[in-house]
């Protein structure tokens, strides 16, 4: 699934949230960048001492993040899911990490479960 620009920054919660998200969608805010052909995943350095974990659920799209913001998706979705949009080709495809595939198994489950 291809997303626009445009329907990404329709995504975000807020105004703010979008021009956070687009001074995030900056190759070098992330590191640690992947994908494949349902997850896109990144780590950004916040203001705690760990990283952000983002992950993008692209069937979806759907959000995670481990930053505390309550705000849905964070600018640190927004800004990966913008810089993938724009450049996809130049992320990575390893393995999923056990944090991207742990939450997309979650998220599995929670589907099968809401089916019955």
């Amino acid at each position: 699934m291809n997303f626009s620009p445009e329907q990404i920054i329709a995504l975000a919660p807020d105004a703010p949230s979008a021009k956070a998200g687009r001074s995030l969608a900056t190759a070098r805010k992330w590191f640690a960048r992947g994908c494949d052909e349902r997850a896109v995943w990144g780590e950004c350095q916040g203001s705690g001492q760990e990283p952000y974990r983002t992950q993008i659920d692209l069937t979806e799209p759907a959000f995670g993040c481990t930053c505390p913001s309550r705000k849905f998706p964070c600018k640190h979705a927004l800004g990966l899911f913008l810089l993938f949009a724009a450049e996809g080709q130049t992320f990575e495809r390893p393995e999923r990490p056990a944090w991207v595939a742990e939450w997309l198994e979650k998220r599995d489950q929670q589907s099968q479960r809401a089916r019955k």
